[in-house]
């Protein structure tokens, strides 16, 4: 039987971030951008990689910064992967240093940015909410997720909390699921039962059947 990956996104602190690795996510998501709720600085960020196990996988979200500060910051901070969350143009990202996950959401039947364009290890569906960069709370598109999940490695986002993820993965059948305001207590500080219950629910949906992952 095959498992999916978790991601809890938004994290803010070294508490809930240790929780998170202990309650078994396989990904720890930070938010780079400081209009987010959920924002953190680089320096920050550092200070609570360096306090984390080391082989647990964190994943850096940036909106519209440029190409080598994603770079420096990734560096730094040893991230596994990038999430390019913008307006960024995939030309600009090409051949970097260190994994590529887009972001991508659907609006009237088009998928902004266009997946193809992007040389990305991971496609994150998000929820399309004009003037938003994620975290809106809002469900994506779960058709055009089954879709993409056909041919791509899919993390769904987008509005997931414990209650329907499995309703989503099943939906999907997405490679992994990414949550952040589905979790909470308030933006940025995570409720720890619930991301247990999360996890705990997103593992238990993959007895329903074996999910399309390398």
């Amino acid at each position: 039987m095959n498992d999916i990956d978790v991601k809890i996104c938004g994290l803010t602190n070294l508490e809930d971030a240790l929780a998170a690795a202990e309650l078994g996510a396989d990904y720890l998501g930070f938010v780079l951008y400081s209009k987010s709720p959920r924002g953190i600085d680089a320096g920050r960020l550092a200070g609570i990689s360096e306090r984390l196990p080391g082989e647990m996988k964190k994943v850096g979200v940036f909106v519209n910064m440029p190409r080598g500060e994603v770079i420096r910051i990734a560096e730094d901070c040893g991230l596994y992967a990038v999430q390019i969350h913008g307006d960024e143009k995939a030309p600009e990202f090409r051949d970097m240093p260190v994994r590529i996950w887009r972001a991508v959401s659907v609006a009237d039947g088009v998928c902004t940015p266009v997946p193809s364009e992007w040389a990305a290890e991971r496609y994150v569906i998000d929820a399309h909410v004009p003037g938003q960069y994620g975290g809106s709370g809002e469900l994506s598109d779960w058709v055009f997720a089954r879709g993409l999940a056909e041919d791509c490695r899919v993390m769904l986002s987008g509005g997931l909390t414990p209650e329907n993820v499995g309703e989503g993965i099943r939906a999907v059948l997405p490679t992994g699921v990414d949550v952040a305001s589905g979790v909470e207590e308030l933006p940025g500080k995570k409720d720890h039962k619930k991301v247990a219950e999360f996890i705990s629910r997103a593992r238990g949906a993959v007895q329903d059947g074996c999910l399309p992952r390398e």
